[in-house]
């Protein structure tokens, strides 16, 4: 589920089927902010300003990787 690549290829394999599919992600919660990831108290919560710079700044450096 935070696998781009993976969901891709999900995609397209679902293109070629004839009928109604599902594509299940197994995914990470908070992936790629270090004081997020993984930790369920996050889910549905909002960062307070200091920590929405710190979670922008830990993406954006991952997206970066990325390109």
């Amino acid at each position: 589920g935070n696998d781009f690549e993976e969901i891709e290829k999900a995609l397209k394999e679902a293109e070629t089927v004839n009928k109604p599919v599902a594509i299940i992600a197994n995914t990470v919660k908070g992936k790629g902010v270090s004081y997020m990831e993984n930790n369920v108290s996050w889910h549905g919560s909002a960062p307070n300003d200091e920590l929405y710079e710190q979670a922008m700044k830990e993406l954006n450096e991952e997206l970066a990787k990325l390109i």
